[in-house]
């Protein structure tokens, strides 16, 4: 059995961060001169938003047209990845094909979560309406009397722990760069006004992806 999440402060940690670094993409997608920038930023702002929808389940039944998009938003950084060298306002250079990738990553990881979380809003339904008396029933309704944003969930936890290690990783990797970084504040050619450091850029992807690692643990466990 599986609980995402009976811990309100980790629940609530959680959507602050989320809910934070979604405001930021938005200012800097503001900021950006180049369309394809502030798409970007603009997708990265959705999927924050999402999250912390499926954190608290306040959209269930909107499921498959947040899955639809998420899978198109992954779907659209792959097609920068792999574009020609000749579109220089996608994905050029090897860093940020490699950047990009990893987004893709995280848009159809964020997919998969949502996918996850509606599978468990039916599940749990179907068994409060057909009286089940199973462990995962009396826990669903057990933290659903106490006002806690919890649900049982049954399907895959081996894709659940796979998507864990794969975000884990991902953290671990962007805080090496993130505490191996020394330069300067900088400005891409896409952006109107001098970025955040590159090693802050690292920190913040280093902390969404421990996010999307913890919740997919929770899911896993």
């Amino acid at each position: 059995m599986i609980r995402v999440f009976d811990v309100p402060a980790i629940t609530w940690t959680l959507t602050a961060f989320l809910l934070l670094t979604g405001s930021y993409q938005i200012l800097q997608a503001t900021k950006s001169k180049q369309g394809t920038d502030r798409v970007n930023k603009s997708l990265h702002a959705l999927m924050n938003l999402l999250m912390a929808v499926t954190l608290w389940n306040l959209a269930p039944s909107f499921m498959l047209a947040q899955v639809a998009v998420l899978a198109g938003a992954a779907l659209w950084f792959v097609i920068q990845a792999v574009a020609r060298p000749e579109f220089k306002t996608l994905c050029a250079g090897s860093q940020r094909r490699l950047t990009c990738g990893y987004h893709s990553i995280t848009m159809a990881g964020a997919a998969l979560m949502v996918a996850m979380m509606g599978h468990v809003t039916t599940t749990t339904h179907e068994m409060q309406a057909g009286g089940a008396s199973t462990p995962h029933a009396h826990h669903a309704m057990t933290a659903e009397t106490k006002g806690l944003p919890v649900a049982t969930f049954d399907h895959s936890p081996d894709l659940a722990l796979l998507m864990t290690i794969v975000f884990g990783v991902a953290a671990v990797v962007f805080t090496v760069l993130s505490l191996r970084f020394r330069g300067p504040t900088i400005t891409l050619p896409s952006t109107s006004a001098p970025r955040l450091s590159v090693r802050t850029e690292h920190g913040l992807e280093a902390l969404g992806a421990a996010a999307m690692a913890l919740m997919f643990a929770a899911m896993s466990a």
